[in-house]
């Protein structure tokens, strides 16, 4: 396989370091790598790597302002593009087909070609042009993955937290990472079964209340 990685300027740019470091360990996958300019300053401040060591983790390191890269033309055979993190003006730049540097070209090509495409938004709160852009891509196809963290597994770190949504990233392209920590259902106990059943009302489909056999 082989998979574009694009990293903005925005923050949360652990996860684009864990999801390079996870792939650099997987023979099947050959990965590409842009950084944009703002990426590289924000890779500094938030994790203390060097623009140059997070390009050493990808297969090839492309510079966002080269153009006449591969994967700015269709006929480069890619399986797939993901953005992580992506800024809001990235995403709002692929949504209207702005193919501004390497990044948006090869997000722009990804989308003609009908491939593959995750985009890991990273803004809070959310006004209502993010949330225009993202459902008009959701409706092209894209697959828009926020990096929100999950509790059942009960991380004890940010490490914990940035490699389950690394893993939810990942799924999206079929790619099994190492150590997930996946959900498998409440306990199998029937008492505890039995104890949480009797604490939920019963619902009728209207959403009322409806009298069950206990009460």
């Amino acid at each position: 396989m082989r998979l574009i990685v694009g990293m903005t300027g925005a923050t949360g740019a652990a996860l684009g370091v864990r999801l390079l470091s996870e792939l650099r360990g997987n023979p099947r996958v050959e990965t590409h790598l842009v950084v944009s300019r703002w990426a590289r300053a924000t890779v500094e401040l938030e994790t203390g790597l060097s623009a140059r060591e997070v390009a050493a983790l990808a297969d090839v390191a492309h510079s966002p302002d080269d153009q006449g890269a591969a994967i700015s033309s269709g006929s480069f055979r890619a399986d797939g593009m993901v953005i992580i993190p992506c800024s809001m003006k990235t995403l709002a730049g692929i949504r209207a087909g702005y193919a501004e540097g390497l990044l948006g070209r090869a997000a722009d090509v990804t989308l003609k070609e009908r491939r593959p495409m995750v985009l890991v938004p990273r803004e809070t709160p959310l006004n209502e042009i993010h949330l225009a852009n993202m459902l008009e891509l959701a409706r092209m196809g894209v697959s828009i993955v926020p990096p929100m963290p999950a509790f059942y597994n009960r991380p004890e770190s940010v490490d914990d937290i940035v490699d389950h949504i690394v893993t939810r990233v990942l799924d999206q392209f079929g790619i099994e990472t190492a150590g997930a920590r996946r959900w498998s259902g409440f306990p199998r106990s029937p008492a505890g079964r039995a104890g949480l059943a009797a604490d939920v009302p019963a619902m009728r489909h209207n959403g009322t209340r409806q009298r069950s056999a206990r009460s």
